[in-house]
């Protein structure tokens, strides 16, 4: 798997790449300047600028700096990266997740509707993004995407947390985008259960009714288990021993009715195979 070395690796390709290398073509465009020139004026190659203007990849931040010098932009261009790299990405309910995320070693998740955030191709979260009640209202969704995309390096760390999925069949048959969105999922799910960190499992339309409805995911850090659940408009993490406990019942109850890891797999790929 490759190694992402920032947050910008994770945003390759994303709308929200795609957004600043329009920004930024847009203003050298202003200024009739080439992508030589503009290369030349901040230190990098033609091809670099050109793959930045078509968010091909999210440019460094030395290079946004840059930008700002040969536009006369101020710090425009680097406070806007610095926002999509560091900013406020995520709502303020939501932080004590992504907190406890970002410092758990065991990951347990059960997911009835769509894959755990971080297992989300860029696409599909997306497309999650644009059926949801931020783009119902009209508010900008790169923030909270850009966020979605950047967690996903998590597993790419050396001491990557130990991740234990189970999700349903209605995860993999419920189309989220197009064809093409469904099938790079199912098949980025596929290659993730391969991950020596990461376990998938599949509860089968046939294990009869689910014994949640409702998504949530237990956590350990350092030493201490929580847990989360999402409702319609919010999530809220819970820390109290008897919640926890439940929650770590009804997992076992659900994982002990899905299909095993090594069942799962070719499942998923035959799912896949509808997307073709």
């Amino acid at each position: 798997m490759r190694n992402r070395q920032n947050d910008g690796d994770d945003l390759r390709g994303s709308p929200v790449a795609r957004k600043f290398g329009e920004d930024i073509k847009q203003v050298r465009l202003a200024r009739k300047l080439t992508q030589k020139q503009l290369g030349n004026g901040t230190g990098y190659s033609e091809g670099y600028v050109s793959r930045a203007e078509a968010g091909i990849r999210l440019p460094s931040e030395r290079f946004a700096a840059g930008c700002d010098k040969v536009f006369g932009t101020g710090s425009l261009f680097a406070e806007q990266l610095r926002r999509l790299l560091q900013g406020d990405r995520v709502p303020e309910w939501f932080v004590p997740y992504t907190d406890l995320e970002a410092r758990a070693d065991r990951i347990l998740d059960y997911s009835p509707a769509f894959p755990i955030g971080i297992l989300q191709t860029p696409e599909y979260a997306e497309a999650v993004f644009r059926t949801g009640p931020l783009a119902a209202r009209g508010e900008d969704i790169s923030p909270p995407l850009a966020a979605r995309v950047a967690r996903r390096k998590l597993l790419d760390k050396e001491d990557a947390p130990l991740l234990w999925v189970v999700i349903t069949e209605s995860c993999l048959r419920t189309p989220v985008g197009p064809a093409s969105v469904m099938r790079g999922q199912l098949e980025h799910l596929a290659e993730m259960a391969d991950h020596p960190r990461v376990t998938i499992q599949v509860l089968p339309h046939r294990a009869g009714a689910t014994p949640s409805t409702v998504p949530f995911t237990l956590l350990r850090a350092e030493s201490k288990w929580s847990a989360y659940c999402e409702f319609p408009h919010d999530g809220r993490t819970y820390e109290g021993d008897q919640v926890v406990a439940e929650c770590i019942d009804l997992y076992d109850l659900i994982r002990a009715r899905a299909l095993s890891p090594e069942e799962s797999v070719p499942y998923i790929q035959e799912i896949s195979e509808v997307y073709q």
